[in-house]
């Protein structure tokens, strides 16, 4: 049954980008609080700077992160749509109209 692996696809990716998103949060928020932990014990308003900047690749990467999964998934549901169309959305590509009536299968 296609529609049931494409649904089960679909559900798969859906919790992929939620996942991806909810780590980009996490990540996001243990570098601003390593930020303040480091501003707290910065002397020197250079090591503070350095922090902030710290903090900023962080988020970028984490928000880099994020993104790449959602455009994976993404082509990911492109490639099904395409082998779906391929195939005549028949499970696993099967060419019904092959199949011989009275070839005596035992039917």
């Amino acid at each position: 049954m296609q529609t049931g692996r494409n649904a089960a696809a679909s559900a798969k990716e859906a919790a992929s980008n939620v996942a991806a998103s909810a780590k980009s949060g996490l990540d996001k928020t243990k570098a601003t609080m390593q930020e303040k932990g480091e501003k707290m014990t910065a002397h020197d308003p250079i090591e503070k700077d350095m922090a902030t900047q710290r903090k900023e690749e962080k988020k970028h990467e984490a928000e880099m992160n994020k993104q790449m999964t959602h455009e994976q998934n993404e082509a990911s549901k492109q490639e099904r749509r395409q082998t779906g169309a391929r195939t005549g959305g028949v499970a696993g590509g099967h060419d019904v109209r092959s199949t011989e009536l009275g070839s005596g299968g035992g039917y």
